[in-house]
C-alpha cells in the first residue's frame, strides 16, 4: 500500500479538491431497503468450545468486545447453530435430542452464548439452522427434522426466554421445496408464525437457482421470507437473480460470507464486502463465518478469519484481531430498522465504496467509506436533503497503523459537506454519539497448558451448570459428556453418541482433544469402562484434525476392545483412494518415506490381553519418548513399537466408529504426564 508523508498527501488532497468532487444526495426519502444487520457466525464448527472455561473478567470481556453496544464489534445479527452431534468444521457440539424423545436443554454452551449476547444487547437479531443433526431424524429434510428445529426453537423460549429471529432450512446442503414448506407450516402450528424462514443457504453458482421455483411455486414463495446464500463476496448475484427476488418482494441475505485475511487488510476486506453485498447484490443482511476463536490453535481456521482469538482459558490470556474494528465501522454506527439510502451508496470512481443509511424515525444517518482499491486520495460531496438531521457529523477512521480512531468533526453549512479521503482507509460518519474504542487493561500474559495435567471430572457439580462438557476437552465429533459413573462411584465422561451422525462433513472415529500441540515426550493414561462390543482408546502427540472439512487424525492412539484386543496405531489422515494398497505394502512405504504423507490407519503393534472383559474398569496408557511407542493395559506392558512419523501433539479420548455403531465407553481419571527432557 503507498506510503504519503503529510506534505505529500496536503499536496494530493489539495490536487483532489482542484479535480471534481464526486457528488453524493442524501435523502429521506428516496428508496432504499430496510437494514437486517451485520454479524458474525457463533458455531459451524465448536468455534467457541473453550470460552465457557475461561475466568471471569476475561470471559465477559470477550462477550462485551463483539457484542456489547457501541464498545467493539457491536454485531446487530449474529447466526448460531443448531447443534447436532457431528463435526461441521471446527468440532462437534451436542444436540439437545442425542435419540428420539431425548429433550435436554442444558447440554452444550450454545444457549449460554446466545443468553450472554442478548443480555448485552436486547436489540440483537438472533438467527439459527442446522450444520450436522442426530440419526434418528433419519432424512435432515424429513418432517421429523423439521420438528427437531421447533423443538430447539421451544426449549430456547421455555427454558431462557429468548425468541428466534430468523431460522434457515439446512446450511449447505442444497434444496428441498416441500421441506421449505413443511418447515414453514410446523413453525406456524406451533406458536413460531413470527419467525422468518430463510433458504436455501447454498454457495457456488447455482446457489441462487431455487429462484426460479419460487415463482412458479406461490406456497414456496410463501413459507421462504428472506432469500439467503453464502459468500457473495466470492460470487455475486447477477443483475437477473436480484432483481427476480425483489420481484417477490423477499430480502437478500447472506447467511455465510468468508473474509479470510489478515491484519488490517482483514479490517478494510469485511468494510468492503459489507458495502459490496448491498451495493451490488443487494443483501440487507451480511454474516461473516466466525466470531469467536475459542478453539486450539491446532484446529482448521484456528485463527482467520476470527475478530477474537481466546485459545487460552487456563491464563485468560485473549487477543483482539484487527477484524473486530471492521465490524466496529458497521456496528458502532447502525441500527436494526435502519435504512439504505440508495443515493448514496455506490462504487466510488476513484475506488472504493460508499453506503449510506438513514434512522426513519430520527433523521440521523451514517456514512460507511472503504477506499482499498484506491490509488489516490479522492473527494466526495455531500447534499444532505431536509429530514435528515443537521447535526455535525463524528468521523472516526482506519487507517494500517491506527485503527478505529477519532478524527475532528464534520460541520455541515446548509446540509453541504465535503470529506477528502486517503486510500487504503475506512471512514465512519455520523450524527449519532456515543461510539468508542473499547479496551480493557491489564489482559493476562500467555501461559502454556498446565502440565503435567489431571482431571478425575469430579468437580463439575452440578455437571448441567458447565453444559455436561468438561473444560478444556473439545470434542471434533461426537459428544464427550459428563456422566455419573457406571459403579455409582462419582462422575465420569462418556462419549454417548451411539450412531453414525448425519454429519455436515464426513465422519471418523469419535474424539476429543486437549493439552498443547508443542508436547513431545509424555505419557497420557485414561481408566476405560466398555460396554458390550465397545472399544475405547486413549490418543497422543495429536499433530492435526483435519482440514475443517473431514476429521481424520495425524497421531497415534492405543486401542482396547471389550474382548483384550489391544492395537497401537497410527494414524496418517485422510486415505486417498490411491493408497488403497495392503497394509503390509504401505508400511513398507512408510518405512522407505518418513517424509511422504501417506493417508490411513496402520496398526504398529497389538497384543491379546487376559482377563478383559466387558462392564469393567481398565487403563488405558500411551508413553511416547523419542520415537519409542509403548502402550499399558492396567500398568502390564501390551505393545511397543518404534515410530518417528510424529515427534509432537496433544491428547485425546477416543470412541471408535464400527460399520453399523459408534463405541459409546466412559472414560475418567485422565492424567498426562511428561517424561524425563520434557
Amino acid at each position: 500500500m503507498q506510503k504519503f508523508s503529510l506534505i505529500s498527501f496536503l499536496m494530493a488532497a489539495a490536487l483532489a479538491t482542484s479535480v471534481q468532487a464526486q457528488p453524493l444526495q442524501v435523502s429521506a426519502t428516496a428508496s432504499g431497503k430496510a437494514f437486517d444487520g451485520i454479524g458474525a457466525v457463533n458455531g459451524g464448527g465448536a468455534t467457541s468450545v473453550l470460552l465457557r472455561a475461561y475466568p471471569e473478567p476475561q470471559r465477559s470481556q470477550i462477550l462485551d468486545f463483539v457484542f456489547r453496544p457501541k464498545f467493539g464489534a457491536s454485531v446487530s445479527t449474529m447466526l448460531v447453530e443448531i447443534p447436532g452431534d457431528g463435526n461441521s468444521t471446527q468440532g462437534s457440539m451436542p444436540t439437545h435430542a442425542h435419540y428420539r424423545g431425548d429433550a435436554n436443554f442444558e447440554r452444550g454452551y450454545m444457549w449460554w452464548v446466545m443468553t450472554e449476547a442478548k443480555r448485552r444487547n436486547p436489540q440483537l437479531a438472533i438467527d439459527a439452522t442446522g450444520w450436522s443433526a442426530p440419526a434418528w431424524v433419519g432424512n435432515i429434510w424429513s418432517q421429523e427434522m423439521a420438528d427437531y428445529y421447533v423443538d430447539w426453537l421451544t426449549g430456547l423460549r421455555e427454558h431462557y426466554g429468548l425468541e428466534l429471529d430468523a431460522l434457515g432450512c439446512h446450511n449447505e446442503k442444497g434444496y428441498n421445496y416441500d421441506f421449505a414448506k413443511r418447515l414453514r407450516r410446523t413453525m406456524n402450528e406451533r406458536g413460531f408464525r413470527n419467525v422468518k424462514l430463510h433458504g436455501f443457504d447454498n454457495w457456488g453458482k447455482n446457489k441462487m437457482d431455487f429462484l426460479a421455483e419460487m415463482q412458479r411455486d406461490p406456497e414456496l414463495a410463501a413459507a421462504i421470507d428472506a432469500v439467503s446464500a453464502h459468500t457473495f463476496s466470492e460470487i455475486q448475484l447477477t443483475p437477473e437473480q436480484r432483481a427476480a427476488a425483489e420481484a417477490l418482494g423477499k430480502p437478500i441475505w447472506n447467511s455465510e460470507d468468508h473474509v479470510y485475511r489478515k491484519g488490517f487488510d482483514v479490517l478494510i476486506t469485511i468494510v468492503k464486502c459489507f458495502n459490496e453485498n448491498y451495493i451490488i447484490s443487494g443483501a440487507t443482511r451480511v454474516i461473516n463465518w466466525y466470531d469467536i476463536a475459542a478453539v486450539y490453535p491446532l484446529e482448521p481456521y484456528g485463527v482467520d478469519p476470527a475478530m477474537m482469538i481466546a485459545h487460552e482459558p487456563w491464563s485468560g490470556h485473549y487477543t483482539v484481531r484487527e477484524a473486530l474494528w471492521g465490524y466496529a465501522h458497521y456496528g458502532q454506527f447502525t441500527q436494526l430498522g435502519w435504512r439504505y439510502v440508495d443515493s448514496a451508496c455506490r462504487k466510488l470512481s476513484g475506488g472504493g465504496s460508499v453506503i449510506t443509511m438513514r434512522d426513519p424515525s430520527t433523521g440521523d444517518y451514517s456514512i460507511i467509506i472503504e477506499t482499498k482499491e484506491a490509488k489516490a486520495p479522492q473527494t466526495l460531496k455531500f447534499e444532505v436533503a431536509k429530514g435528515l438531521s443537521r447535526a455535525d457529523l463524528c468521523v472516526w477512521r482506519s487507517m494500517p497503523e491506527q485503527l478505529f480512531v477519532q478524527q475532528q468533526d464534520i460541520h455541515p453549512r446548509r446540509g453541504r459537506f465535503e470529506i477528502t479521503l486517503e486510500p487504503g482507509a475506512v471512514y465512519s460518519l455520523s450524527t449519532t454519539r456515543g461510539q468508542q474504542k473499547g479496551s480493557f487493561a491489564n489482559v493476562p500474559a500467555s501461559q502454556p497448558f498446565p502440565f503435567p495435567y489431571a482431571d478425575d471430572f469430579e468437580k463439575y457439580q452440578p455437571a448441567s451448570a458447565y453444559g455436561y462438557l468438561p473444560n478444556y476437552l473439545a470434542d471434533i465429533i461426537g459428544a464427550f459428556e459428563l456422566t455419573e459413573r457406571p459403579d455409582h462411584q462419582g462422575q465420569c465422561v462418556r462419549q454417548v453418541v451411539g450412531d453414525h451422525t448425519l454429519s455436515w462433513a464426513p465422519e471418523w472415529h469419535h474424539y476429543t482433544i486437549v493439552g498443547d500441540s508443542a508436547w513431545r515426550d509424555y505419557e497420557v493414561s485414561a481408566d476405560v469402562y466398555l460396554n458390550p462390543q465397545d472399544e475405547a482408546a486413549v490418543m497422543g502427540r495429536v499433530i492435526d484434525v483435519g482440514s475443517g472439512y473431514g476429521v481424520w487424525v495425524k497421531g497415534y492412539y492405543l486401542k482396547l476392545d471389550d474382548q483384550g484386543r489391544a492395537s497401537l496405531v497410527m494414524s496418517c489422515g485422510k486415505r486417498n483412494k490411491q493408497e488403497l494398497i495392503g497394509d503390509a505394502e504401505q508400511q513398507a512405504l512408510i518405512r522407505a518415506r518418513k517424509d511422504m504423507e501417506v493417508g490411513g490407519e496402520f496398526v504398529l503393534d497389538s497384543a491379546q490381553v487376559e482377563g478383559i472383559r466387558p462392564c469393567k474398569w481398565h487403563n488405558l496408557r500411551l508413553r511416547m519418548q523419542g520415537s519409542t511407542l509403548t502402550g499399558f493395559v492396567d500398568g502390564q506392558q501390551v505393545v511397543s513399537t518404534s515410530s518417528d512419523r510424529y515427534h509432537r501433539g496433544m491428547a485425546g479420548l477416543m470412541a471408535p466408529l464400527q460399520q453399523r455403531r459408534v463405541c459409546t465407553p466412559y472414560f475418567d481419571n485422565l492424567k498426562i504426564t511428561p517424561l524425563s527432557g520434557q
